[in-house]
């Protein structure tokens, strides 16, 4: 019988709010991270561009089974287009493929973001990481191939106009859901006004309860002695669950669900879960002493684990 093969790293588990800096790629920082603190596994909870700066929520451990739900969580974005050139790439990396001498005013501007806010049908840049038979749309162009990639249906939850510090520029904030891209939003905006455009400045400020002035640099982790030292700088796993409704166990419960087995709790848990609601509710955090035990679906007086963490 073959051993198993031990993992390499430490097994850190928990959440560090990185402050992504320019020209730096989501996986790029993944890694980085990963070795600052020689964790045994790590994965980001939505791919910011490598031009973009700001919240780039990064996973460790146990947390990582809590990606998905950051990943649903909206977005705030600070944003600068620039009308007048439409690129490749719909920011500044990509090359200018077409021009316009129309320069939208504040006024105009102002008119159109009500066709830009709320449920909106948008079609991903071609340099975006939706696949398209298989392949990421980004590959396909970056090998030179124009793909057509279909709209679908996104919410943009908050759209206003913040600045206009030039003829050439706009300053924006938008809050957006999931699969929405700032970039797929100047283009389609430039093109109602009757311009071209791209995004020339793009930061994230916020990813739901997460916000950039909460978040680390890597500077900041380099300057720290050890990767023990740097552990001071992860927040907790449930810190991705914040909302979902929590039931608190005791010992015989958390074990029965460490196990991936059912656990009762009393009716006036479960009535607490509920919060006096029928009907079906998301998912449940089971959490004994205030540590986070798993994940689960509440059937009746049951919690049924759904995802259990080992930290």
């Amino acid at each position: 019988m073959s051993k198993q093969r031990r993992k390499k790293g430490r097994p850190v588990s928990g959440w560090i709010i990185l402050d992504k800096p320019y020209d730096f790629g989501s996986t790029e920082a993944v890694s980085k991270l990963k070795w600052l603190l020689q964790a045994q596994k790590a994965g980001h909870a939505g791919t910011l561009d490598p031009l973009a700066t700001g919240v780039l929520p990064i996973a460790f451990g146990e947390a990582t089974k809590t990606v998905p739900y950051v990943m649903d969580w909206a977005k705030r974005y600070r944003f600068t287009a620039k009308w007048g050139e439409a690129t490749t790439t719909d920011d500044r990396e990509g090359a200018v493929t077409a021009t316009s001498d129309k320069r939208p005013t504040r006024a105009e501007i102002e008119a159109v973001l009500p066709q830009f806010t709320g449920a909106i049908e948008q079609a991903p840049p071609q340099f975006s990481a939706v696949k398209i038979g298989g392949e990421r749309a980004y590959d396909l162009a970056r090998a030179g191939e124009t793909v057509a990639i279909e709209a679908r249906t996104i919410d943009i939850h908050e759209f206003s106009i913040i600045d206009i510090p030039d003829a050439d520029h706009a300053v924006f904030e938008a809050v957006t859901g999931k699969g929405a891209y700032v970039r797929a939003l100047v283009r389609d905006m430039a093109r109602t006004l009757g311009t071209q455009g791209h995004v020339a400045e793009l930061r994230r400020t916020a990813v739901g309860p997460f916000r950039a002035e909460d978040g680390v640099t890597i500077a900041m982790l380099e300057a720290m002695e050890s990767p023990e030292a740097r552990d001071a700088a992860l927040l907790p796993i449930d810190a991705a669950l914040a909302g979902l409704p929590q039931a608190l166990i005791g010992g015989p419960e958390a074990e029965k669900l460490k196990r991936g087995q059912p656990a009762v709790i009393s009716p006036a848990v479960a009535k607490g879960v509920r919060g006096g609601e029928s009907g079906t509710i998301p998912a449940v955090l089971a959490s004994m002493h205030g540590e986070a035990v798993a994940l689960c679906e509440l059937d009746g007086l049951k919690l049924k684990p759904l995802r259990v963490f080992n930290a």
